[in-house]
């Protein structure tokens, strides 16, 4: 009887909502500033920016595609790793999906990080200047950081309504805001810039036009930019609250990596038409900036303010979906017995995965006081473009092994339904992130860092072992209780 009344997740997530939580997960640092910082990350990109944006782009269809595919056949939480753990392997799917965890909790926490200087820096255009530089204070800065992090913890512990109302607003204010930047940013030219820029500073620009293209350092760029497009999976994350989730799952991811890839492009391709790229690339050796920074130069103050407060916002709305998204791992592992059960406890009143949400809040927090102390959050997006871009090419294998591996639920897809097309999504995405995958690896390995944990493939190596170990422990102990441990994996979960 008190399993019958035990507490679960409801089916309360509409489409709105779905696309909202993926693309408030991949809009935010990615838009703001990864496109400009990256001349500081691979030096000689110059002019070739939004080429390698587009061309990080296909990698991440293919991926949208295959989760989207998995998705129709396996609408449960936990998107990643019941595909993999269901239809290539348990032990990958496993790895796949705490390689994603790991990676995301701590970019939750980068992302935290360096929300503070754009609320510094709104600050200081609204004349509050006491509050501003009290923003520039290390434990101010930590503790507003952990903060945003627990505030959202609680409102997604408050339940789909709380989460609704919170993310459906700011992604409003998100666009609307991020289109002052685009409008903005074709209307003006270079020349416009530094007028205004020499009139500011009282100091010339040198221009540099001159840059020789190189697949080496254009491959580079487009692995980090990658990144960009990371965010999708987390509405794939929400498969036991989505309404119709069959439909609405596949509808959800798509629309998600279009809408953002459209944005995206006009966003940097405003800001570059704007200001010459070799400013850029010069300002981002000496100091950290951004597309409302930037463009602070040539708008009016109000505007400047506008943007920048439409970035903070972006940066803000990543951390209620990504948590939800980390979340929902932790639950599913804990539903499968990899996790302790007390992690797949749902309120009672709430029917949201609160002790999963207090859990991924800790681990976000790890991630703030990492940025602090590493001082770059490149070293955080660094180990995330690692764990997912792992966990993406897994997704593609899965799609390529399930009809052999899990034939019963690859009987359930019901979104691109011609084998055909489903292997040459498989293969080609396989491709594409295995060139991005190692191009990325040789980049980290190969790079000069003061220790060897500033290593993202060190670190995200370190993790993967204590995976194993975590997915070994509970493999015996699921076997040990006497059931077959791979015909524990062949079915979802209940719902």
């Amino acid at each position: 009887m008190g399993e019958i009344n035990k507490p679960r997740l409801a089916r309360r997530l509409g489409l709105l909502t779905l696309s909202a939580t993926g693309i408030c997960s991949m809009l935010g640092a990615s838009i703001n500033v990864v496109p400009f910082m990256i001349h500081r990350s691979v030096e000689g990109i110059g002019p070739y920016v939004l080429p390698a944006f587009i061309f990080a782009m296909v990698p991440a269809l293919f991926a949208a595609f295959a989760y989207g595919i998995l998705s129709s056949a396996m609408p449960r939480a936990g998107g990643s790793y019941l595909y993999a753990s269901r239809g290539l392997n348990p032990y990958l799917g496993f790895i796949a999906s705490f390689s994603q965890w790991f990676g995301l909790s701590i970019v939750i926490g980068v992302i935290a990080y360096i929300c503070i200087p754009f609320i510094r820096d709104v600050a200081m255009g609204l004349g509050f200047l006491n509050l501003s530089n009290s923003l520039e204070e290390p434990i101010i800065r930590v503790g507003l950081a952990l903060f945003l992090i627990w505030l959202f913890v609680m409102i997604n512990i408050n339940g789909t309504k709380s989460y609704e109302n919170t993310l459906l607003p700011m992604m409003v204010l998100m666009f609307l805001l991020g289109g002052i930047v685009i409008l903005f940013g074709f209307i003006y030219e270079h020349s416009d810039f530094i007028k205004a820029y020499q009139l500011s500073e009282n100091r010339q620009i040198e221009i540099n036009s001159q840059t020789n293209f190189e697949w080496r350092t254009f491959l580079s760029a487009a692995a980090i930019l990658f990144a960009s497009f990371i965010g999708f999976d987390s509405i794939a994350q929400a498969g036991s609250e989505a309404k119709n989730p069959s439909i609405n799952l596949p509808k959800a991811i798509l629309l998600a990596i279009l809408t953002v890839g459209l944005f995206y492009f006009l966003y940097t391709a405003a800001v570059y038409n704007t200001i010459p790229w070799s400013f850029i690339a010069s300002e981002a050796q000496s100091k950290d900036i951004s597309a409302p920074g930037l463009l602070s130069y040539i708008l009016p103050s109000w505007l400047g303010v506008a943007i920048i407060l439409g970035a903070a916002i972006a940066l803000i709305n990543d951390l209620p979906a990504m948590l939800l998204s980390v979340s929902r791992l932790m639950f599913a592992w804990a539903e499968d017995g990899i996790f302790p059960s007390s992690v797949a406890r749902v309120h009672q009143t709430k029917q949201t995965p609160h002790i999963a949400l207090l859990l991924a809040g800790g681990m976000a927090s790890v991630g703030v006081l990492g940025s602090h102390f590493a001082g770059d959050f490149f070293l955080g997006i660094d180990i995330m473009v690692t764990s997912m871009m792992v966990n993406f090419l897994l997704m593609c294998i899965t799609l390529l092994s399930i009809k052999k591996t899990n034939p019963t639920l690859a009987k359930n897809i019901n979104v691109i339904k011609n084998r055909k097309y489903q292997l040459a999504i498989g293969w080609f995405g396989t491709l594409f992130l295995i060139l991005f995958l190692t191009i990325h690896t040789y980049k980290d390995l190969t790079s000069s860092v003061e220790n060897w944990y500033f290593h993202s493939t060190a670190v995200w190596s370190l993790v993967m072992v204590f995976g194993s170990i975590i997915f070994l422990f509970n493999w015996y102990k699921i076997g040990k209780r006497g059931k077959n441990q791979y015909e524990h994996f062949k079915f979802l979960p209940e719902e």
